[in-house]
């Protein structure tokens, strides 16, 4: 299980910023065991971690989302640029401009990015609040799939007989499959949150080609950005989410201990006749206790579950409807 190629990403500082950071961030790409249902795999990971790690910087910062004269740095292999090398580096070096928000990171030739993936966030400039209320604390939620077989394998069987890719065994959140799955319950996102707080999700949608429902049992969530752009606030309790689509969503915890657990799962939308991997992945939201020593374990409460819409159910496509945010109301 050698290297098999690097990339150094570098965020140098603006001379027009004078805030801006200097972020230096070095991906190094090799393979790794990874154990999911039970069925362990040597997959391509960053740093020995799936999914990869997640890349910081504030807007300002020199990184690159639009790409401004810079396009060779946007990736697609054979296309703005040849492919990193076995043993060979390549430093990505380019300026975000006037973007802030929720993105991610992924390999861009073939079906690697099914597990080279992370979260890619940019804060807006230091002292510029949110266009929201401060959330106590920011978690990445990202979606992906789980293939027991050989992706590569998987895709170029498809391409030579013509036929759709075989679907894949499990979605994932952060990495994880989640107790729904056979011999899964240990491999679980936990989420844990304190009453009466507000955390902001930023919730990234890296499966390769299903859309996907989102909800947490008895929890509304409130949308405040779509795709890296401020939208009006509003509320719903379960949102749509497409492959390569992300979204940023105010949840408001109960401001007492409620004595339960709750599921936050996801499963696909799909109107199409193929196949496809009908199977839901949950994550748990689980409360700390206010008492240290519990009579009740967390274990033992109650577990709620959210009810999803139907498959083929468009009242969720809320994202694809929400209205941005107008220019004077975003914080400069």
């Amino acid at each position: 299980m050698g290297m098999l190629f690097v990339v150094i990403t570098t965020l140098c500082l603006l001379p027009q910023h004078a805030e801006a950071a200097t972020r230096h961030y070095e991906f190094n790409i090799k393979m790794q065991n990874v154990t999911r249902l039970c069925h362990t795999k040597s997959i391509v990971t960053v740093n020995g971690k799936f999914p990869g790690p997640r890349v910081v910087a504030r807007e300002g910062d020199r990184h690159g989302i639009r790409q401004l004269r810079s396009g060779w740095a946007d990736g697609p292999a054979y296309i703005t640029q040849c492919p990193i090398q076995t043993g060979q580096s390549y430093v990505y070096n380019f300026t975000v401009v006037g973007q802030r928000g929720t993105f991610f990171w992924h390999a861009h030739i073939s079906w690697l990015r099914s597990t080279l993936y992370g979260p890619l966030i940019i804060l807006p400039k230091k002292n510029v609040p949110y266009p929201f209320e401060t959330p106590y604390k920011e978690i990445p939620i990202v979606f992906g799939e789980w293939f027991n077989a050989d992706t590569e394998a998987i895709i170029s069987q498809a391409l030579q007989t013509g036929g759709g890719p075989n679907v894949s065994d499990a979605y994932t959140i952060n990495g994880l499959p989640g107790p729904l799955y056979n011999c899964s319950a240990k491999d679980t996102f936990k989420l844990r949150v304190k009453p009466g707080k507000t955390y902001l999700l930023r919730v990234i949608n890296a499966a390769l080609n299903d859309e996907l429902f989102f909800s947490i049992a008895n929890h509304s969530l409130t949308v405040v950005d779509a795709d890296a752009i401020y939208v009006k606030p509003f509320e719903t309790n379960t949102i749509l989410i497409t492959p390569g689509q992300t979204s940023n969503i105010l949840l408001k915890t109960k401001p007492n201990f409620p004595g339960a657990t709750f599921l936050m799962t996801a499963r696909p939308y799909v109107t199409g006749q193929g196949t496809f991997d009908n199977s839901t992945v949950a994550g748990i939201l689980e409360y700390e206790s206010p008492f240290l020593h519990s009579v009740t374990p967390l274990k033992k409460l109650p577990l709620y579950k959210p009810i999803l819409p139907p498959l083929n159910d468009i009242s969720p496509l809320i994202l694809q409807k929400a209205t941005e945010l107008s220019h004077s109301s975003v914080p400069r």
